[in-house]
């Protein structure tokens, strides 16, 4: 039983009707749930949390640019090194919770070895995180002649915020901590408008222009090279179930071959392929695979594709 409501003075409202409701609704709820009193013991991964890790992460990848303003070329590394000391800890604490909430059957032991092992991972493919998000913010200011610079495109462009976020949290999903990944990816898209699973697999030189409303689902795979638009989906066209009525987790969304261009508002929905070097024009909504260097546009009353010769 939990404790009674304390004030230093009476409330105006009696809340202990209202106290002891809500208590009764989450303990029906874990028990629906199968929820047990260890599961969480050591508390959950925290979204504020997380949100300082990626911050701290931000900053060691881009030092000079994310880092503190008063930070200089030759106190770089150590900048870096207070970081990563700073953020891969609390990162540990994050997979820690994860892994003691998701793996419960498992001895504390195994999972302090997952926990190292996930954290080391990580932090031994930060290089080419930067690497491959230095390719992006390219792409960005190749792309857009409205762009002045590569250092504009970092610190302006609301993609860019995403991409890092998304490039982080794709290594902790795949390395084992979907979860923190989840929450690295809300808290891109709380910031950006922009919505991309940790699962979906992007391809070096992506570049998101504009951003808003952008929703990229779990299973999608997006090749090099691919540029979209606001509000462009690509998403799942229907669910599969199992034998019980239960959702069935299986690839759903797009493939975009490299070199694909998808403008704004475009909806390319299902396990379909757009081939490489393919336009899809502005407002498509598309449920069907198109060749390699199609021209797709919305046309009235249906869509019109055209074959092109862009390849020698």
């Amino acid at each position: 039983m939990g404790q009674a409501c304390e004030a230093e003075s009476p409330p105006p409202f009696d809340l202990e009707p209202v106290i002891a409701g809500l208590r009764q609704v989450r303990d029906d709820w874990r028990g629906g749930q199968d929820r047990h009193a260890e599961f969480g013991a050591l508390g959950f991964p925290s979204r504020q949390a997380m949100s300082r890790v990626i911050d701290v992460m931000s900053a060691a990848l881009f030092p000079l640019r994310l880092g503190p303003p008063d930070l200089h070329l030759e106190s770089e590394d150590e900048f870096v090194c207070a970081s990563l000391q700073t953020a891969l800890p609390l990162l540990a604490a994050q997979v820690r919770m994860e892994l003691h909430y998701s793996r419960h059957e498992r001895g504390s032991e195994a999972i302090e070895r997952a926990v190292k092992a996930i954290v080391e991972e990580l932090a031994r493919r930060l290089p080419e995180i930067r690497r491959m998000i230095d390719t992006d913010l390219e792409a960005a200011y190749a792309g857009d002649p409205a762009a002045r610079s590569v250092d504009e495109v970092l610190l302006c462009y609301p993609f860019v915020t995403a991409v890092i976020h998304h490039r982080i949290a794709h290594e902790l999903y795949t390395l084992g901590a979907p979860l923190v990944a989840r929450l690295i990816a809300e808290i891109a898209h709380s910031r950006t408008g922009i919505d991309i699973h940790p699962g979906a697999q992007i391809g070096e030189s992506f570049f998101i222009d504009h951003g808003t409303g952008v929703v990229i689902g779990q299973t999608a795979i997006i090749g090099n090279r691919v540029r979209i638009y606001q509000a462009v989906t690509l998403g799942a066209r229907s669910f599969t179930t199992d034998a019980e009525g239960h959702l069935v987790n299986e690839p759903r969304h797009p493939i975009i071959e490299d070199d694909v261009t998808i403008y704004a508002g475009a909806t390319i929905l299902g396990r379909i392929t757009i081939g490489r070097g393919s336009v899809i024009g502005g407002n498509v909504w598309l449920t069907r695979s198109v060749p390699a260097c199609s021209r797709v546009r919305q046309t009235q009353p249906s869509v019109s594709i055209e074959a092109a010769d862009c390849f020698d």
